[in-house]
């Protein structure tokens, strides 16, 4: 892929964005307006996902700090999301560059139809060199949405695999992953390069750093496993100066890259895998969860050992190994109590047992695994 028509990706959290105390840093904007305005005239497309709505709005209608109460969070993001835009077209105006205001929730993720559309708008808006600026709809979302994007760090994996970026760019006030909390521990040493996202690299992560954000690097690590899942690599880490951002796209950046030898997902596996709300979590045995990872194969009755849940055929479910861990999604073929009724016997058995239009529980060209 040429460079002009490449796309990266860029991430700011609030803590990036605003004062300690709250309000929006307009000097910090400006510096990120111009470095994005600058990689964009190089020839990439860019995307920018922005947090910052709550934080810039809440001194605005009154608030000493930032309010916790879910009303209240809306109403200063109401405002503070005005200010946000306003801010973000006047900085990138001055590089003869429009901005696009796109607000989604999980809910425009989770149905085929809405992702779709979002997708079809964005696609125009780069077209015509025009930066889309995302954030999570605040004054509609709730909070446990809320939680699950993870001051849009995850946002921003959905819409850099949504897109097919060729990086994504999280750029927050720490320099990339640390052995320890370099705060506590003056031994903390900076991982340079993370090939895979596994257990021992959330163990090291911490919470929210700061009073104005609700992302930490945990989240910031689960953004990049989703991202790195649908073949994007991923940068985390600090931008302050001038050509730092363009530093992190070309490799030698201030944080921490996750690498990954994926290739992007088709729009139908992302929704399945990461979009789609699961209806029911089926368990099954160790072979059957070797022959989905490692093998290519499809699920059988034969290898499930319970069904949870009440779903229909269509549906996404969720699939668990014998410890419990999810280990991908898939369509099910299958109604609940069907497949309880037919689980652990051998396909013969199974057509005697119940009526389904396949065999196969999960085919595998229904299925995305969710592990390393």
């Amino acid at each position: 892929m040429e460079a002009e028509q490449q796309r990266i990706v860029v991430k700011i959290g609030s803590s990036s964005l605003t004062n300690s105390e709250g309000g929006l840093n307009l000097e910090r904007l400006e510096y990120y307006a111009t470095e994005i305005a600058s990689l964009q005239k190089s020839g990439y497309q860019m995307l920018l996902v922005t947090s910052g709505a709550v934080a810039a709005g809440f001194k605005a209608i009154g608030f000493d700090e930032r309010p916790r109460a879910l009303y209240e969070k809306q109403a200063s993001a109401a405002v503070g999301q005005a200010l946000l835009m306003r801010a973000y077209q006047e900085s990138f105006a001055r590089h003869g560059i429009v901005a696009a205001q796109i607000l989604l929730t999980r809910a425009d993720f989770s149905e085929r139809q809405r992702v779709n559309n979002a997708l079809m708008t964005i696609e125009e808006l780069l077209k015509r060199g025009v930066i889309p600026v995302v954030n999570e709809n605040d004054t509609v979302s709730v909070d446990e949405i809320k939680l699950k994007f993870g001051d849009n760090d995850k946002l921003s994996a959905l819409a850099a695999n949504l897109v097919k970026a060729c990086k994504l760019l999280i750029l927050t006030d720490t320099d990339g992953l640390y052995t320890a909390d370099p705060r506590l521990d003056t031994a903390a040493r900076r991982i340079e390069r993370v090939d895979q996202i596994n257990d021992s690299i959330f163990d090291i992560a911490g919470g929210a750093g700061t009073s104005v954000g609700t992302g930490g690097m945990r989240s910031k690590i689960e953004a990049a496993r989703i991202a790195t899942r649908g073949g994007i690599p991923v940068f985390v880490g600090k931008a302050a100066h001038p050509g730092d951002l363009a530093a992190a796209c070309a490799g030698h950046g201030k944080g921490t890259y996750f690498d990954t030898a994926l290739h992007s997902l088709p729009i139908k596996k992302q929704w399945v895998g990461f979009h789609s709300i699961p209806e029911g979590c089926i368990h099954i045995d160790q072979g059957a969860a070797t022959a989905m990872l490692h093998q290519g194969r499809s699920l059988l009755p034969a290898g499930v050992t319970e069904v949870n849940g009440d779903f229909h055929p269509g549906d996404v479910v969720e699939v668990a190994d014998p410890t419990g861990a999810i280990i991908g999604r898939g369509v099910v073929n299958y109604e609940a109590w069907q497949l309880r009724a037919a689980a652990g016997f051998n396909s013969d058995e199974v057509k005697r047992r119940v009526d389904v239009h396949r065999i196969e529980v999960i085919h595998r060209d229904e299925w995305i695994g969710l592990q390393p």
